[in-house]
């Protein structure tokens, strides 16, 4: 992938919202190659479907309530709680309240940033 690199500020009220899945839009805070952050808006009953990736990630609960599961653990997570996933562990939530996760990757999504 050649070099990339996001704008050094995010203003919310300036940037792109983009679909995710039914229920759920995200928007890219700041990335290069090495690290992604995405802000992930879902309503409540929204599904993010359990899959695994590459990637090291690391999620803070803005708001709301989540279902969350890593591999055969799940908690209920709320504003304050966050999580950490290795690569290639299973991982997904439910919305249990309407809510924003600040998703942190590395290195970047690069199937994420082919949608920018």
């Amino acid at each position: 992938m050649e070099e990339v690199k996001s704008n050094p500020f995010f203003i919310a009220a300036d940037e792109k919202i983009y679909d995710a899945d039914k229920g759920i839009t995200r928007q890219f805070v700041g990335y290069d190659n090495s690290i992604m952050m995405v802000k992930v808006m879902f309503e409540k009953g929204a599904i993010g479907q359990q899959h695994a990736h590459i990637h090291a990630q690391t999620t803070y609960v803005v708001s709301g309530k989540f279902e969350m599961t890593i591999g055969d653990e799940t908690k209920i997570l709320q504003a304050g709680d966050g999580f950490y996933t290795e690569p290639n562990i299973m991982h997904g939530c439910v919305c249990l309240e309407a809510g924003i996760l600040i998703d942190v990757f590395s290195p970047i999504r690069e199937d994420f940033y082919a949608t920018i």
